[in-house]
């Protein structure tokens, strides 16, 4: 009888420690720069908007459907492949007046905390520009799942906020170029 307890004791301790192994981790994927895209757009003398893009990121992010404080989001844009379809501009905006791409390569961002909201997430994280970290929070909206192309899982999101980028020590030209910078994000990621 003791054996048998014993026995019965053993396969209840070795079930519960598969159970505690097998929980389900968030899903992992790769960021797809091909059907991703980051841009932005800032007031030119009040008269009319500039539109620009990076052509060059990327990133990795995990989703868990379930609990959402398991998922994380994190970019890396780098600075040297700002876009306005402008090449002068360009060359300017990647000088010390403003992004100083030489000595901050990049902008990254990484989450810190996410919370679950209709049709997607709230997600706060570390933003870093021009040498200079500030916590954002926008609204990732998506989660939609595909099998494109088949055998492939993926997923996508989108985020449209502001950033002041006084904030980030990028304050030169402030009377003709807008301090409010609008940033659209969207993404898609591909399972690993």
């Amino acid at each position: 009888m003791a054996k048998r307890f014993l026995g019965s004791a053993a396969a209840v301790v070795f079930f519960a420690v598969l159970g505690v192994a097998s929980v389900r981790a968030a899903d992992g994927y790769t960021l797809d720069g091909a059907h991703s895209s980051v841009y932005f757009k800032v007031s030119h003398l009040g008269l009319s908007s500039v539109f620009g893009r990076f052509n060059e990121f990327s990133g990795d992010f995990a989703v868990d459907g379930d609990d959402a404080g398991k998922c994380s989001f994190g970019l890396t844009i780098k600075t040297e492949s700002i876009d306005t379809n402008n090449q002068k501009r360009d060359g300017h905006l990647r000088s010390p007046d403003f992004f100083n791409a030489k000595q901050f390569p990049s902008l990254t961002f990484k989450s810190t905390t996410v919370k679950a909201i209709k049709d997607g997430y709230e997600v706060k994280g570390d933003f870093t520009m021009h040498g200079v970290t500030k916590e954002v929070s926008f609204s990732l909206l998506g989660g939609k799942k595909a099998e494109f192309p088949k055998g492939v899982q993926r997923t996508g999101f989108s985020a449209e906020f502001n950033v002041k980028r006084s904030d980030f020590g990028m304050e030169k030209f402030t009377e003709a170029i807008g301090d409010d910078v609008h940033v659209a994000i969207s993404f898609e990621g591909t399972k690993k």
